[in-house]
């Protein structure tokens, strides 16, 4: 594939030469255009000698190839990262001052805009505004990560991980240029992802063997289509997936909670996240000590069934509610069975063990929907049956 990368004018630019790195190491061809001002944070020798292809940054560099117009038209995805205020604000307005704004005026495939500036910069009214506008032209704009920014500030406006962007850019070329790569522009969806944990005392606790894998690829594809996406994240040892608002839980109550509070907003709910379905009824101050005598008997409590009361009180008209079920059985049976008690639009079954499911890469699924369709994902990546349930879902929203 062709990939053109623009780095905007941020000091973020040092951390796009290791989205360089992955993107050419997977075997695409890659021409890197920085703004001018973008130079002065990484140099052009730096950027040809990674992608192997000639730097411009000038709309005057090589006319005789008319570069402004020809890299535009012949990319299969543009990648900006850094993206300025400033340069998102001329991008919006239509400018053309340098090669990046003009191929981006060029280019008829899917653009992925990964802003990082100052927290107060990306909360200005005029940088909301021009975000806004570019996502209503079918663009991908990422919500910037939260954290360390220049200096001692921190807040949102840092620039994703380069393996986040790397992972967002895949997704969008695996839709391809005459797909829906931004299908999902304007929607706002929740993710539940990772596995809950009940807590015997301050050592112990009940879990399973989640690893939140499932849920944050799927966070990443609606995030590469263009959704405003909120995890609650339950002990989960990964990279905040790119463009995510992720808000972090450990037991099954803490994530009643957060995702009854987030769901409120959203057009679309995954509860992809292993829950506890049952918690200690009480937990113990002091670590439980080993004794010659019997362990105490451990009593336990029901957990409220999240997926259950959502599907059952949606906060939204049309809100589209999609569950999981992991299984060890007839999966057709089992699931059909599931879907009946939760209420929910869509159920993926999935096969537990046997190199499946829980903390791998790969997956495979049967989707059960209450209008009675059925959708078999064969086994694959995690990012497949994603993009499979998102497309269940878009069908979906009204």
């Amino acid at each position: 594939m062709r990939i053109v990368l623009g780095v905007g004018a941020g000091i973020a630019a040092y951390k796009s030469c290791e989205l360089l790195r992955l993107l050419t190491e997977s075997g695409h061809n890659v021409r890197v255009v920085p703004t001018p001002d973008a130079l002065r944070f990484v140099g052009e020798a730096t950027w040809a000698a990674l992608s192997g292809e000639p730097v411009s940054s000038g709309v005057w560099d090589d006319v005789h190839d008319v570069p402004h117009v020809r890299l535009g038209q012949t990319a299969d995805l543009v990648m900006v990262a850094p993206a300025t205020a400033d340069l998102l604000a001329r991008v919006a307005a239509g400018m053309s001052g340098d090669l990046l704004t003009a191929v981006l005026l060029t280019a008829r495939c899917p653009v992925v805009f990964a802003p990082a500036m100052h927290t107060e910069m990306w909360q200005h009214p005029a940088t909301q505004a021009n975000v806004s506008v570019l996502r209503d032209r079918g663009a991908v704009v990422l919500d910037p990560a939260i954290g360390r920014l220049t200096g001692p500030d921190t807040g949102p406006g840092r620039l994703p991980e380069p393996a986040e962007l790397f992972a967002v850019a895949l997704r969008v070329l695996a839709r391809g240029a005459g797909g829906l790569a931004a299908d999902l522009t304007g929607r706002r969806v929740l993710v539940s992802a990772g596995g809950t944990r009940e807590e015997l005392d301050p050592v112990r606790f009940i879990g399973n063997w989640s690893s939140g894998r499932q849920g944050y690829a799927l966070a990443r594809a609606a995030a590469a289509r263009g959704a405003k996406v909120t995890v609650v994240s339950a002990n989960v040892a990964l990279d905040d997936p790119a463009g995510a608002d992720v808000v972090r839980v450990t037991s099954a109550l803490q994530m009643r909670d957060a995702v009854i509070a987030a769901a409120a907003e959203a057009d679309a709910v995954v509860m992809a996240a292993a829950v506890a379905d049952y918690r200690p009824e009480s937990r113990s101050d002091a670590k439980i000590k080993k004794t010659d005598a019997s362990p105490p008997p451990l009593r336990l409590a029901q957990n409220p069934d999240i997926l259950r009361e959502l599907s059952r009180d949606r906060p939204r008209p049309g809100q589209v509610v999609v569950g999981f079920a992991a299984e060890t059985g007839n999966l057709r049976a089992n699931g059909q069975a599931k879907l009946a008690a939760k209420g929910c639009d869509l159920l993926v079954v999935n096969q537990v063990g046997g190199g499946l499911a829980f903390g791998t890469d790969d997956n495979e699924a049967l989707i059960l929907a209450a209008d009675g369709a059925e959708t078999a994902v064969p086994r694959g990546p995690k990012e497949v049956l994603s993009d499979v349930i998102w497309d269940l879902v878009a069908s979906r929203l009204v």
